[in-house]
């Protein structure tokens, strides 16, 4: 006996239940809600023990100075320490001139109002060099929910145009493929660089007027729905 054939569904509905797909895409531009800075602290000695003590005090009072802002600073985290020896460029024997420390942090910071003071009061440091502020959203942003919703409400705006352009109403969601959101950076993204050697003073350094860089968010959904049979 030939067994009963069973028909299979068609990949993109029948005509009287037509599958419809579209796409839904929301972008937003708002305000970063925290700014980072990276800070080096530098010392140079022609041995080793001058060398890490500068680089130990110096690097102190960067701490020092950045803890005092308190609340403001959301997070501090050490990245990368060296001490590299450098060696005499001419002669058979290797012979060491001086020796280089460095030590590098970044500072997370919520309060935009004390960021330009922070970063200059960095820069007045002897051997400090500060790079930034990068601007940004936290990962877990109201902003990014508010994207994937606006790009859901798109989609389905979207279909339902696309069926009443057809005499026809939407039936049923199908599938919603969530393709993710975003917070992409620009290319270029708004930064400074200071470095302080010494010599200045608290008095000849005011703080820094530093403008917020708003933030782009982007949000994308795929979206099948079934729709009412059309009046074509």
């Amino acid at each position: 006996m030939t067994a009963p054939h069973t028909p299979t569904a068609l990949p993109y509905g029948t005509p009287d239940t037509p599958r419809l797909a579209v796409r839904g895409e929301a972008r937003l531009e708002v305000d970063p809600e925290i700014a980072r800075i990276a800070v080096t602290v530098s010392a140079r000695g022609t041995d080793r023990t001058t060398a890490l003590t500068d680089l130990t005090h110096r690097n102190e009072a960067a701490l020092t100075l950045i803890k005092n802002y308190g609340d403001a600073i959301e997070k501090l985290e050490t990245g990368t320490f060296s001490l590299t020896p450098q060696l005499t460029e001419k002669g058979r024997h290797e012979r060491i001139r001086a020796y280089h420390g460095r030590v590098t942090h970044t500072a997370t910071l919520n309060d935009f109002t004390v960021l330009g003071e922070l970063t200059t009061r960095l820069a007045d440091l002897d051997l400090t060099g500060v790079d930034g502020p990068w601007w940004a959203l936290r990962p877990d942003s109201p902003a990014h929910r508010t994207a994937r919703t606006r790009a859901v409400h798109e989609a389905v705006q979207r279909a339902r145009e696309y069926a009443e352009a057809l005499d026809a109403r939407l039936d049923a969601l199908l599938e919603i493929a969530d393709l993710g959101a975003e917070n992409n950076a620009p290319a270029a993204p708004a930064m400074r660089s200071f470095a302080g050697y010494g010599g200045a003073t608290q008095e000849n350094a005011p703080a820094l007027d530093l403008e917020p860089q708003r933030q782009a968010v982007y949000a994308q959904v795929n979206a099948r729905f079934t729709m009412t049979r059309p009046a074509l």
